[in-house]
């Protein structure tokens, strides 16, 4: 490659001032005018992947309200805390711990955004488990029913609060575990999400209140496990590395 096919890659993916801090000869005023791709904020929300009026148990007005009004406003939240961000670092005066705030609202928002992505993809199926996935269950729990009890014990553990229950791989420990979530940035570190559930009172409550137990056992009927299989075969690519 020729060091003009070279400067143009770099412009093609960087600013001119992000390629000067790329090759280590920015000046101050180039670091002021920085603009990362990582702080871009254009994140687009994702469409339902199913037909909300289809689910059994789950009202499509909860699922489309659900959808439209807590994703999609984490997915405009996450937005705005980049480009927020974006303007943050090129302010020299900014205190640290204003910067810090920026940064823990991005891995909020980033773990909002991530886990209902991951909710709603796993919706919209007839909940009979099949395939790799029944298998790993079968091998790491015993029974499916043993696993599914536990699942949902964590998920009514989870009831009347906030949170997420997930059945996920950890590629460090080599195990699959259903985690209890406390928030959007709470979860095991190296572990790959492969059935998500949203125990937040907003994914349940215009159908069933305070009952939520109800609404654990109607999101098992609709867990599309062709989904979960896919995570499954993509998380033994992974842990193959």
């Amino acid at each position: 490659m020729t060091d003009l096919t070279r400067r143009d890659a770099i412009k093609g993916v960087f600013s001119a001032g992000a390629a000067a801090v790329l090759a280590g000869h920015a000046t101050a005023e180039e670091l002021q005018t920085v603009d990362p791709l990582v702080f871009a904020g254009k994140h687009e929300p994702k469409p339902l992947p199913f037909d909300p009026a289809k689910l059994t148990g789950i009202s499509e007005k909860l699922i489309v309200s659900h959808h439209d009004n807590n994703y999609v406003g984490a997915v405009k939240a996450l937005n705005v805390v980049e480009q927020r961000l974006a303007a943050a670092m090129r302010d020299k005066d900014l205190p640290a711990y204003l910067y810090g705030d920026l940064k823990r609202q991005e891995l909020i928002r980033t773990g909002s955004v991530v886990l209902h992505e991951k909710y709603f993809a796993n919706l919209g199926g007839n909940g009979k488990a099949s395939g790799n996935a029944l298998a790993m269950i079968n091998q790491w729990f015993g029974s499916y029913e043993v696993w599914e009890a536990e699942f949902k014990r964590v998920g009514n553990a989870l009831s009347g609060g906030s949170g997420w229950t997930v059945l996920a791989f950890n590629l460090h420990t080599k195990q699959l575990h259903n985690y209890w979530l406390a928030d959007h940035s709470n979860g095991p570190n190296m572990s790959v999400p492969i059935l998500v559930l949203d125990m937040y009172e907003h994914a349940y409550q215009m159908d069933y209140g305070a009952a939520a137990a109800k609404y654990v056992d109607a999101f098992m009927t609709n867990v599309n496990w062709d989904e979960v299989n896919r995570r499954i075969d993509a998380v033994g690519k992974m842990s193959a590395i």
